[in-house]
């Protein structure tokens, strides 16, 4: 849902010439809201996604500003534009994902405990992690070493040392014994997923994160991260930029990857990106990140009201239904406008919409738009 040349979204209502959302931004910048269409020079600045995750999404990470432009100049046939695309992935269902580098102790565990994952980092490199650790400067430095070591590491040396972990545990599950020390159960789901594939080995470096329905997570330039499974709305600067490394028959691109990537270790609690209650709707939360390209609303109408007043802000917005029902009136619609589970409405900058309830049991909307 957005305006991106390689995914324009399409206007359902016939009456209206334009066939897209581009096109009709294109024809009429005035919808974007003056700050907006200045700030972003005439862009929608946003796109907005469900995904519905059954099998992993790959381990990748996102360019900042100077990165995209020098990749895109130098292979635009595998980064399409020359933007930054921060995101933010907003959970419908429980939601698993992988993000940011796990703390040291954690790393340092599983290279003591999982003897495969150790013989592709390496002695050398792993013990020299062991000792920047407390010294945040060369703690970064080996991280990356060692990251680095892994990802380049010779892909029979991989395959075997990936055969042999999988082995373990599956024989170590049979037996009945406790594999969390290695990350058993998720290995062998990423392994049926992606047999044979270096991003399995991940799991060992990155946090892994369990989303409750309404938490969300925010990745910024350079966050590696993954989706492993679940529904979220996922809202991101307008962009296709991805750099991958694993998990994904898509372009890799290894070298850049563990070049540009954050080597800060954190907690998952550090992961978990807060909403704020809106002081002026108690209907709205707030997901508001730092960068200017995008906030998303949760819009949460109690099963009490049958009215509700979608706001004018001085932005354009998407609005998604999740859950409910209810007939939308507009000064700027052609028309009353049914909404069920799935609608999607841009709402041009300064424009309400009125909604009447007709779902018994309140009403669930996601909105997209830009506060400057």
């Amino acid at each position: 849902m957005g305006a991106h040349p390689k995914g324009d979204a399409l206007i359902k209502d016939n009456r209206i010439s334009q066939r897209t959302l581009g096109q009709w931004i294109a024809d009429f910048p005035g919808c974007l809201g003056s700050k907006v269409k200045d700030t972003f020079h005439g862009q929608l600045p946003f796109l907005f996604k469900v995904l519905s995750v059954k099998t992993a999404l790959s381990i990748q990470a996102h360019p900042n500003r100077e990165l995209a432009a020098r990749l895109h100049a130098q292979f635009p046939e595998h980064y399409p534009d020359n933007n930054h695309k921060p995101e933010m992935a907003i959970a419908l269902t429980q939601f698993e994902g992988l993000c940011g580098f796990r703390p040291m102790d954690e790393i340092l565990g599983f290279l003591r405990n999982v003897p495969e994952f150790r013989a592709l980092v390496g002695n050398e490199a792993a013990e020299e992690l062991q000792s920047a650790d407390g010294d945040p400067g060369r703690t970064s430095l080996a991280l990356k070493k060692c990251f680095t070591r892994m990802m380049n590491c010779e892909k029979k040396l991989f395959v075997d040392q990936l055969n042999m972990l999988v082995k373990r545990i599956s024989e170590e599950e049979a037996a009945g014994k406790d594999t969390s020390g290695s990350n058993g159960e998720l290995l062998l789901r990423l392994h049926s997923q992606y047999p044979g594939d270096i991003g399995c080995f991940s799991i060992y470096f990155l946090n892994r994160i369990v989303l409750q329905p309404g938490e969300a997570m925010f990745l910024g330039a350079n966050e590696p991260h993954a989706y492993l499974s679940g529904d979220c709305v996922e809202c991101m600067a307008c962009s296709d930029n991805t750099v991958r490394a694993g998990l994904t028959p898509k372009y890799i691109d290894v070298d850049t990857l563990c070049e540009m990537l954050n080597y800060s270790p954190a907690p998952v609690s550090a992961k978990i990106f807060p909403c704020v209650r809106d002081n002026a709707d108690p209907c709205v939360y707030l997901y508001d990140p730092p960068v200017p390209d995008f906030t998303v609303m949760r819009i949460q109408i109690p099963s009490s009201a049958r009215q509700y007043t979608v706001s004018a802000l001085d932005s354009a917005g998407i609005l998604l239904v999740i859950d409910g029902e209810a007939v939308a009136t507009s000064a700027a619609a052609l028309s009353d406008i049914t909404l069920t589970r799935g609608s999607v409405l841009f709402i041009s900058a300064n424009e309400s919409v009125s909604l009447q309830v007709t779902s018994s049991s309140g009403m669930t909307m996601f909105r997209a738009c830009c506060l400057l």
